[in-house]
């Protein structure tokens, strides 16, 4: 962006005006007592230094330099721009100055290495092939009426600071009276808050979630997060989050007022990545979050993730739904077989420690249960956990309840199957019966589900109802969102034509 006549540079004056030599010198200036002025002496201007404005490396002006009319300055990367180009300078102007007079300008160009330099319409650059500045014109001497005039101004300068100091006098006596400043009516925790905005939902959200922390019998462990789901003390949380004190360790749960419980793992399901605890003497003022409806939640719905990512407790979050029924598939980092799910994705910011948190609809309601995010391989700031990138995966709430349901009743998970073993490759066109089962077993189990259905090894399925199915992990995740004994539609390839199968789930009862 360029500026035009942005301060006006004053003309330099000659280092030594022309003397003419019909007349003696003039005397020196003496300072004078301007009239009426109470004997106070006013003091000249100091003579302007006869030496252009100071540029620095590269053309650009010294601090309090004037920017030359129409120019802009330049950089080190980028060459500045002269004066506005115009007619060519008379060379009978400026004259030229005196005998023993520096000439003003030299360098390379205004404001910068490269410039156009000055010129043009009689007003040169600061800089280099530019013209000089012309003398002064002599100043007249001062008569009766401008001594009258000085005088004027100097009371009006004297009245001006009296007056500006009685102001200023008055006004700091008014501070310890009645004062002008204007309130707020309403301020900070006076607000009321609409129901629906993010400080309302994590107002009445917040005293229901807990800062998880697991230590197993080693001392390993980690930070998580969870919430109230009874009156009776349950806190659900993630699998992931508690696997380290399992057994033997021990968990302990904090709520934001600073109260922390000791607590028990009631049970837990490592593929379902869902656990519960149990507050010891939990208080009897619990009060659980309302769990939604995940079926209902649509793409683009606002969310709020409540969590303590790198242990920074209470942390509230928000985003959208980013997308449904995705494919994830996760581990607790321990060597123990993966969690699958059919996530809801958002880009609510999850880092690690938000796991086993709730991830909240714009009423409030939990719609999921945080659980992974998708990061780059570098964690940065000096770590070697990633961080967010937008890319968090919730497992939908409808499953996560009917899974801690099972666990608070039973202390084991309970799993829809296929009866079937099917290949884990990404990028296979489906979910494939594998030839054999895990250690030698049959792929299709006799009399299961599969078997019913009519599956056979070498079968690829490619839809589960109206979900798209292309690898294993995506069956498995899919088929884990129903309950044992749901009627699904399986369609299936076999020697390159398409199939349609009815098939009724079966149970599996625990991790093994």
């Amino acid at each position: 962006m360029s500026t035009e006549n942005e301060g006006t540079a004053v003309p330099p004056a000659p280092s030594a005006p022309p003397t003419r030599t019909d007349a003696p010198a003039a005397p020196a200036p003496q300072e004078r007592p301007a009239p009426d002025a109470g004997g106070n002496p006013t003091t000249l201007l100091p003579p302007v230094p006869p030496t252009a404005p100071d540029h620095g490396a590269y053309g650009a002006p010294a601090p309090g330099a004037a920017t030359a009319a129409h120019g802009t300055p330049g950089t080190p990367d980028q060459p500045g721009h002269g004066g506005a180009q115009g007619s060519a300078p008379d060379a009978s102007w400026p004259p030229p100055p005196p005998p023993g007079t520096p000439a003003q300008g030299g360098g390379f160009g205004a404001h910068g290495p490269f410039g156009d330099g000055g010129g043009g319409d009689g007003q040169g650059g600061d800089g280099g092939w530019g013209s000089s500045y012309p003398p002064p014109a002599p100043k007249k001497k001062e008569g009766g009426l401008g001594r009258l005039l000085a005088a004027i101004g100097v009371a009006a300068l004297v009245a001006g600071g009296l007056g500006g100091g009685l102001g200023y006098t008055l006004a700091k006596n008014n501070d310890d009276g009645d004062s002008t400043t204007v309130s707020a009516s309403t301020s900070g925790g006076n607000v009321k808050r609409d129901p629906g905005t993010v400080a309302a939902v994590a107002a009445k959200a917040l005293p229901s979630t807990v800062t998880i922390e697991a230590e197993g019998r080693g001392g390993e462990g980690g930070t998580g997060t969870g919430f109230v789901f009874d009156t009776q003390g349950h806190i659900v949380t993630n699998n992931h989050v508690v696997a380290d004190a399992v057994d033997g360790g021990k968990v302990s749960a904090t709520f934001p007022d600073g109260k922390k419980y000791a607590a028990q793992v009631v049970g837990h399901a490592q593929g379902y990545d869902v656990a519960v605890i149990k507050l010891d003497d939990a208080p009897s003022n619990l009060k659980p979050l309302p769990l939604g409806n995940s079926d209902e939640v649509v793409v683009g719905d606002s969310t709020i993730a409540i969590g303590a990512p790198f242990g920074l407790s209470d942390t509230v979050t928000t985003g959208i739904i980013s997308a449904k029924n995705r494919p994830v598939a996760s581990s607790d980092g321990t060597g123990s077989q993966a969690s699958y799910m059919s996530a809801l994705q958002t880009d609510a910011s999850i880092n690690p420690g938000n796991s086993g948190g709730p991830l909240l609809d714009a009423q409030g309601n939990v719609i999921g249960i945080n659980s992974a995010i998708q990061s780059t391989s570098n964690g940065g700031f000096g770590t070697g956990q990633a961080g967010s990138i937008g890319l968090g995966f919730a497992i939908p709430i409808n499953q996560a309840k009917y899974v801690a349901q099972e666990l608070i009743k039973t202390g084991k998970p309970v799993y829809a199957k296929i009866g079937a073993s099917v290949s884990l490759e990404e990028g296979s066109g489906g979910a494939k019966i594998t030839e054999q089962g895990a250690g030698g077993s049959e792929a299709v189990d006799p009399g299961g589900p599969a078997d019913k259905a009519g599956l056979e090894p070498g079968d690829v399925i490619t839809k589960l109802d109206d979900r798209v199915i292309d690898s294993g992990p995506t069956l498995i995740g899919e088929i884990w969102t129903h309950k044992p004994g749901d009627e699904v539609t399986l369609t299936y390839e076999r020697d390159g034509k398409e199939r349609t199968t009815e098939l009724t789930l079966g149970a599996r009862v625990g991790d093994s």
